[in-house]
């Protein structure tokens, strides 16, 4: 046999071996990453991280290969984003782009992929995440994946493929029989795209009805989890979905009878939306997971009664799907904190913080050597020597101060703030708890399972907790509201009483002020000044005045103007008789 075609055959075989033998054609060194997690039949690279030159061995490599079961390629760089470190001062410095953002080498990556893809019958995953894939680079997958006989999950999460992308994808998964799970998480959809994906779940159904009425002749039970098929898709942050592409999932859902998860994370849902889901559910009883969070246009009444659906569709405990927790797109590039971080009770009287652990290593920017103070470390003492500490008796001493402070601090009421530091840790946990559960905590020599089981029986008596003291609270509030109500209705009355009671007063000040006008016999300036008493009558009340009716009064003012008259005749008669005399 030619050495070269024994080699080809061996090189299927042992991806590893292959792939040193091409670096060394090449005379170029094996990268590191690549043997991770060889052990296990996983190849995860961090696309940005390799240079042009190293990625012609590696494709090669991939295309040949028939022993991997999963591929994950994944791309962090984000173009258009603010630098980082010491870029942010000198804004002339470029960030060096990957060389995966080449429209040649994403080809002649979509190449290796349909080379394994054809090839291999162990590839179970495939991950192309945070690509800038083009449309022949689709094209070059599409044709892979008609062409497999063994991948069950595929992800394209944050590769910007558009609706136009998601058809050509979609050509070849709806024809397939294997794939069972689909990501397209931050793939730039709209309603369309979700169109798309419904139509595939559709023509999946139809087959499928066929084939379980074929299975059902002869009284036979059609068993649906054994049939191909689609069973998740992902469309998570993707918020131009909207309420027309979840219609368009909730028409197909009424019928389906295989999809056990649907992922609409961050996707522009309102309660329009929602309504279309809920109402899928009426006859749907296989979707197990329905994951619309993130939505924050859906009323929270609505959510719930999505929820209890879907967990009375899934009832068995040993479900295979589980729910997402995966980061928005946002989150991708969030910096990694070196610190843990506990924060224990609470109050109003401060907050006591304890670091432990190893002080955090201080960052030396180049061409700048580290000053006496931060490069000093004292020597240790030998043993035997004056203020010399074993280090079991230290930490016996740290840890007896440490119980103490805390036991002081809850004692007092101070909120404690514990920091757990060390070297060798790269993510951020904050959690928050009493002083008990720190000195009492058995939940470390636990299996996790088991702490999941009691994470999860903890928080929901928490929740139901949390519910029955906001139902109090709620009803406090009411009851309070309504004494404030008519606390302010009896001070309304009273203020319109004493209002009333001042008018009331002026007006009978003010008929008794014509009463004494008329009594005066002055009555005739009321008169000629247009005032009548009766406009100033109050309602429900006699007139203000020494008569007792109008009747009066007119009798009265007659006998005043009969007098008049007679003392003027009186007078014209005395004048004549002087003027005769």
């Amino acid at each position: 046999m030619i050495d070269s075609v024994k080699i080809r055959r061996q090189s299927t075989l042992d991806f590893y071996s292959h792939y040193e033998f091409l670096c060394a054609i090449q005379d170029s060194v094996p990268l590191k990453t690549v043997k991770a997690n060889l052990n296990q039949g996983i190849l995860e690279l961090n696309a940005d991280r390799i240079k042009a030159a190293d990625w012609a061995p590696l494709l090669k490599a991939i295309r040949h290969n028939k022993t991997l079961i999963s591929i994950v390629i994944r791309s962090f760089h984000q173009q258009g984003l603010g630098e980082s470190g010491a870029e942010r001062h000198k804004t002339h410095v470029r960030r060096r782009i990957p060389a995966i953002r080449s429209k040649d080498l994403t080809s002649q990556l979509g190449k290796a992929i349909r080379g394994c893809l054809t090839m291999s019958s162990a590839l179970k995953s495939l991950g192309l995440e945070g690509l800038l894939l083009r449309e022949r680079d689709l094209i070059f997958l599409t044709q892979g994946l008609a062409k497999t006989s063994s991948l069950e999950s595929l992800s394209l999460a944050h590769c910007p493929i558009g609706d136009g992308g998601l058809e050509t994808i979609c050509q070849s998964v709806r024809n397939s029989a294997i794939i069972k799970s689909v990501n397209f998480t931050g793939c730039n959809l709209t309603w369309r795209g979700a169109e798309h994906l419904a139509n595939v779940l559709k023509h999946q159904a139809m087959k499928r009805h066929g084939e379980a009425w074929a299975e059902s002749l002869r009284y036979r039970r059609p068993d649906l989890d054994c049939m191909a098929g689609l069973r998740r898709i992902t469309v998570n942050c993707n918020t131009l979905v909207g309420d027309q592409g979840a219609r368009a999932f909730a028409e197909c859902l009424g019928e389906d009878l295989w999809l056990k998860a649907l992922d609409l994370q961050q996707c522009g849902i309102s309660n329009d939306g929602a309504k279309s889901l809920l109402d899928a559910f009426q006859t749907n009883t296989t979707l197990v997971i329905l994951d619309v969070r993130k939505n924050p246009l859906i009323d929270y009444t609505l959510m719930k009664k999505l929820n209890e659906r879907v967990l009375m569709n899934g009832n068995s405990a040993s479900s295979e799907y589980k729910w997402l927790t995966s980061p928005s797109s946002k989150d991708v590039l969030r910096p990694k904190s070196k610190k843990r971080t506990i924060v224990l009770g609470s109050g109003r009287k401060g907050k006591a913080t304890i670091r432990i652990g190893l002080a955090p290593k201080k960052s030396i920017q180049p061409g700048k050597s580290p000053s006496d103070k931060e490069s000093y470390s004292p020597k240790p003492l030998p043993p035997g020597a004056y203020g010399f500490l074993p280090w079991r008796t230290a930490e016996r001493h740290c840890l007896i101060i440490l119980i103490r402070s805390l036991i002081s601090c809850k004692q007092t009421g101070i909120p404690v703030k514990v920091t757990l530091e060390s070297a060798s840790t790269s993510e951020t946990e904050e959690t928050e708890g009493t002083l008990e559960d720190v000195m009492h905590d058995r939940d470390l020599t636990e299996s996790p399972d088991k702490i999941k089981v009691q994470q999860y029986q903890q928080l929901r008596v928490r929740s139901n907790f949390l519910e029955v003291e906001n139902a109090r609270l709620r009803n406090l509030n009411f009851s309070l509201s309504e004494v404030l109500h008519a606390q302010s209705v009896t001070n309304m009355i009273l203020e319109d009483e004493g209002v009333l009671g001042s008018i009331e007063t002026s007006f009978q000040k003010f008929h008794a002020f014509l009463d004494l006008l008329k009594d005066a016999g002055l009555g005739q300036l009321a008169t000629m000044a247009g005032i009548d008493q009766s406009d100033f009558g109050l309602l429900g009340h006699p007139q203000m005045n020494s008569t007792v009716s109008r009747s009066a009064v007119m009798q009265k003012e007659k006998s005043f103007e009969e007098e008049r008259q007679e003392h003027t005749q009186n007078s014209k008669v005395s004048v004549g008789e002087k003027l005769k005399n």
